[in-house]
């Protein structure tokens, strides 16, 4: 076959493949988690939980299309549920407990009577990653900080967000690296019961997948 020829041939893969991305994201990540694995951490979570009826594996799976690289791995599903796990009290909280104005005017704004504590699957903290993250995904995350906690989408899009910008590219260097990553105050003995708790949910995870966890899991 001619250079010519291989080159039409590699643009007509590319042509067929790149209407199909969001179809087999959606199709990836559906295949590690899946209903069981998704209700299994949220039923351990109380009935009268906000996040029981709130975070749903549909919601999830749309969110998913918008980052067509997330959860191409069990070892970074495992890591990522891991972590939302933790934070959410097994899908049981949606807002922080404890809630604060979390505000940094240095380089992005605060608006006035808004708080941006923890939100979501990864609980979004601080203006700026809510200016961030709302300039990603288009909505105004410094105004409207409570559409993360109101639309089931979003927040999950927003989880995911912040995983891919923050945490994802550390991935490589361990579940360890992923804590300090989410919440670095933890590490070097910060809050050593947090730590050890989101390394216990990896092990799970990555035993449910069927693959061993590495070496460097605390920070």
């Amino acid at each position: 076959m001619g250079n010519l020829q291989l080159l039409i041939a590699a643009l007509a893969i590319l042509a067929a493949t790149a209407t199909l991305p969001a179809t087999v994201v959606e199709a990836a990540v559906a295949d590690t988690v899946t209903p069981d694995f998704f209700d299994g951490i949220k039923n351990q979570a109380q009935d009268s939980c906000a996040g029981k009826s709130f975070y749903t594996r549909d919601a999830l799976l749309q969110a998913a299309n918008s980052y067509p690289d997330f959860g191409n791995t069990p070892r970074e599903v495992a890591a990522f549920f891991a972590h939302v796990t933790h934070e959410t009290g097994s899908m049981c909280y949606v807002e922080e407990i404890n809630k604060s104005d979390y505000c940094d005017p240095a380089q992005y704004p605060c608006a006035p009577g808004k708080q941006y504590f923890g939100r979501g699957p990864l609980q979004l903290t601080w203006n700026y990653n809510y200016a961030m993250c709302g300039q990603a995904l288009n909505f105004d995350g410094v105004g409207d900080p409570d559409s993360v906690a109101r639309d089931p989408v979003l927040t999950w899009r927003a989880a995911l967000w912040f995983w891919m910008t923050n945490v994802r590219p550390v991935l490589d260097q361990g579940f360890g690296a992923t804590i300090r990553a989410i919440n670095g105050i933890e590490c070097n003995g910060g809050n050593a019961p947090a730590v050890q708790a989101r390394v216990g949910f990896y092990n799970t995870y990555c035993q449910r997948f069927g693959i061993q966890p590495e070496a460097n899991t605390g920070c």
